[in-house]
């Protein structure tokens, strides 16, 4: 019940906290006995952190193993413990709330990519509530450095001027070759369920809380009956939360209610629940659930795609445009507040190389001409959810040699990139000094403490 999907929707912003941990679990690497090599404060970096970097490292960007490169994974790792530290001096936190949604968000993507939380669950012989304790920290102390970094670099700006400055100081023998590109702008309709579907996802619960009552075991319904993945296995259990960590529906339910006790059917953006209380400890509670979702029918994707017709029909006669269609409609979040236009994981702008387009989107875009929109197309969103959507195909670049006519915005990108990256080099230079940092004579040639180097 977690706000963003606390059973199935639930790795880096670049996706790497799991997903390199899953491409580099079969890595060779002669390992020397884990042990700590650097101390930065309370923060300490083992040697097997600075192995999985380096292995990480290489295998991103296909180069041959270096010592020097080595050195380089170190000395980021020193920095990025040093921004932890400076956060705790200066009192930078973030709500744990906030930490358990990021987590989700991460899981939720991972076990997209791998077929689903049992085979995530086989891959890593845990658990998915073992795994996501396991992660917590990391993700933590993830978005802390990302905080520090805002806080360091968040109002940092370039001009025109510095834009122009910054692409005349590339050799033109070192200008990026482009591949086609597209930006993309799409608008969702979940496909919503009957009342129908709801009433009988309501009475199985009603029925089952009668069994319940009779004298049926909660946990053994609940291997048998509930939907969500990541509690059924363990009789519908999900842990100890703390309040505004659940759903508010689920833990107002949940809340009113004393060990042992049950509740009446509590409907959620996840479906229907029945819920017991197993155990108050101070502000954390831990309770099981039995959550039944209701089926998704045909006719709701017929409707999902007559609304969408018409917002189609709107935007191309002029008397709505897309970004504010996208904004007061679109039941995807993550796109709707940014006119609906998609981005690129790797690059975090709406430039997408056209081999990287999802294969669904590219073949409905291939015929397409720039500016106009698709007739909505049925499909099924990364957590599962029945949907449609219309897609907008704003802009489509032929290959070419980067230039600023063409490629102004990206290379505005760069350039504010290596601004923001010297900010927080001079931030180093003038705080390294602040903490208790000690670096393993063995890797004293690596010059870690040299940060302007």
């Amino acid at each position: 019940m977690k706000k963003r999907n606390l059973f199935s929707h639930l790795i880096w912003v670049a996706l790497g906290l799991l997903i390199t941990t899953h491409a580099f679990a079969q890595a060779p690497v002669q390992r020397k006995v884990d042990g700590i090599i650097a101390k930065v404060d309370n923060h300490v970096i083992l040697r097997s952190d600075l192995e999985f970097g380096y292995l990480q490292y290489l295998a991103q960007t296909k180069q041959q193993p270096r010592e020097d490169l080595k050195c380089q994974i170190l000395k980021s790792l020193v920095q990025d413990k040093l921004l932890l530290a400076r956060a705790e001096i200066d009192s930078i936190t973030v709500e744990d709330a906030q930490v358990t949604s990021e987590l989700n968000r991460r899981v939720e993507y991972l076990t997209a990519q791998v077929g689903g939380v049992e085979r995530l669950e086989q891959y890593y012989n845990k658990s998915l509530k073992q795994l996501k304790d396991d992660l917590r920290r990391t993700v933590k102390e993830q978005m802390l450095m990302e905080k520090m970094q805002q806080e360091i670099s968040g109002k940092v700006t370039v001009t025109p001027k510095e834009i122009q400055r910054y692409f005349s100081t590339i050799p033109r023998d070192s200008l990026p070759y482009f591949s086609a590109e597209v930006e993309l702008g799409q608008i969702v309709k979940y496909a919503q369920v009957s009342k129908q579907q709801k009433q009988e996802a309501r009475q199985l619960l009603e029925d089952l809380r009668k069994r319940i009552l009779a004298g049926e075991d909660f946990a053994t319904l609940a291997k048998q009956y509930s939907q969500d993945p990541g509690s059924a296995a363990a009789g519908g259990e999900l842990g100890f939360f703390k309040k505004k960590e659940l759903v508010p529906e689920y833990e107002a339910a949940a809340l009113k209610l004393e060990p042992g006790q049950i509740s009446n059917v509590v409907e959620s953006q996840f479906g229907f629940h029945l819920i017991q209380m197993i155990e108050r400890r101070g502000q954390e509670f831990n309770t099981r659930h039995i959550l039944i979702k209701p089926a998704t029918a045909t006719v709701d994707i017929q409707e999902a795609t007559a609304a969408l017709d018409s917002i189609r029909t709107l935007i191309q006669n002029d008397s709505l445009t897309f970004a504010k269609a996208a904004k007061d409609f679109s039941d995807d979040k993550n796109t709707k507040d940014n006119g609906g236009m998609l981005t690129s994981r790797a690059t975090g702008t709406t430039y997408i190389p056209m081999d990287q387009v999802d294969p669904s989107i590219f073949f409905v875009i291939d015929t397409m001409q720039v500016g106009e929109i698709s007739k909505p197309i049925a499909y099924t969103t990364e957590d599962g959810k029945e949907a449609v959507r219309i897609i907008y195909l704003k802009t489509k670049s032929k290959p070419h040699l980067a230039n600023l006519r063409d490629d102004y915005q990206k290379i505005a990108t760069a350039a504010l990139n290596q601004k923001k990256g010297k900010a927080v080099d001079d931030w180093f230079r003038k705080n390294i000094d602040t903490v208790f940092i000690e670096i393993d004579p063995e890797f004293q040639n690596c010059q870690v403490l040299q940060l302007n180097q």
